[in-house]
């Protein structure tokens, strides 16, 4: 009885040290579902990883494709973070019950509080600025969002969708500044002035303001960065047609959107997950950000290394909370409609 006794004792034992072991082994892994695919953000895993022992295992995709796998995922989900761009999207994770509120001393103090919510926070910022051809255009004329509306501009403005989340966070922002019946107003006064229907991306914005297409078009800064930092002779002679301007510089500031993340409800290596966020914030991340991807960081005073960005200058952010872009995000795609900015 005796050695039997012994035995299952060491037994015991051993599934507990196992099970010990297998619990170690867990939290040493941090599962990310990611919508960023830039090469650049492999330096930050890298640097999240060499710090923590945490290795980052992560599935990539499309915005809406991965909520709805989360959401289809539900309690048995592995996903313990979810980064994403565009605070749009952001708040569609939280209206779906995606993710949980996050408490933690280092996120409050180094995120400032217009740039985070009770359950996502934002790591880096890219600003909505106006563009234009040079010799086409003065800059005194488009100072603003609302000269984008002005009839000297007729056949001359070019954009993406209306139903981008880039122009919904835009159109937004002057909900929640103006009201809803000045934003449909300026709305139906852009698409007055479009030099064609909305199609592409920023980047072929830029390109259609260089060629001649148009003459004036709004782009996320990070875009044109990337040209000016381009090895390619195309791309520099791109940027030598087009100007840049700081809009609202005497109001609100220039609209920013925001690359972010939170913490997933059934996370199941919940203490990793904010372990990583809390990196994200660290100066070293947000130099990955900055450098590497040609965003501005969200931590005051980290110092960067960005040719394109020192170009591109100083500048005025609004600092509308981006709960508020959350907020009107449905009512945006509606005055858009109505507008016919399609």
């Amino acid at each position: 009885m005796k050695s039997w006794y012994c035995l299952l004792s060491a037994l015991a034992l051993t599934a507990t040290a196992l099970g010990s072991a297998q619990l170690q082994a867990q939290e040493k892994v941090l599962n990310l579902y990611s919508a960023r695919h830039y090469q650049t953000d492999e330096a930050l895993y890298d640097g999240f990883t060499r710090q923590t022992g945490i290795v980052v295992k992560r599935i990539e995709g499309k915005e809406d494709e991965l909520l709805e796998r989360i959401r289809n995922e539900g309690a048995n989900s592995p996903a313990d973070v979810l980064l994403t761009v565009d605070a749009a999207r952001l708040a569609a994770a939280h209206e779906m019950g995606l993710l949980t509120p996050v408490k933690s001393s280092i996120l409050e103090a180094r995120i400032p509080v217009h740039l985070r919510t009770a359950d996502w926070f934002s790591f880096s910022l890219r600003a909505r600025v106006i563009i234009y051809t040079k010799g086409v255009v003065k800059p005194e004329e488009v100072r603003n969002y609302s000269d984008l509306a002005d009839p000297r501009l007729k056949g001359k403005v070019c954009s993406r969708s209306g139903s981008h989340p880039y122009n919904l966070s835009l159109m937004a922002s002057i909900i929640a500044h103006q009201g809803e019946a000045k934003a449909e107003q300026w709305a139906k006064g852009v698409v007055t002035n479009f030099a064609r229907p909305p199609k592409g991306g920023d980047t072929d914005q830029i390109r259609a303001v260089a060629a001649g297409e148009c003459a004036v078009a709004v782009s996320n800064t990070y875009y044109l960065a990337r040209l000016m930092r381009s090895d390619k002779p195309e791309d520099r002679k791109t940027m030598e047609k087009v100007g840049v301007v700081w809009p609202d510089q005497q109001g609100h500031g220039a609209h920013i959107n925001v690359s972010g993340g939170g913490v997933l409800k059934n996370a199941p290596h919940r203490e990793a997950a904010v372990k990583f966020l809390e990196y994200l914030s660290s100066d070293e991340a947000q130099r990955y950000f900055a450098d590497g991807n040609n965003e501005w960081p969200v931590v005051a005073g980290v110092k960067i290394a960005n040719p394109a960005l020192e170009a591109l200058g100083r500048f005025k952010a609004d600092s509308l909370p981006v709960g508020s872009l959350a907020m009107y995000r449905a009512k945006a795609q509606i005055v858009f409609d109505r507008a016919g900015y399609r």
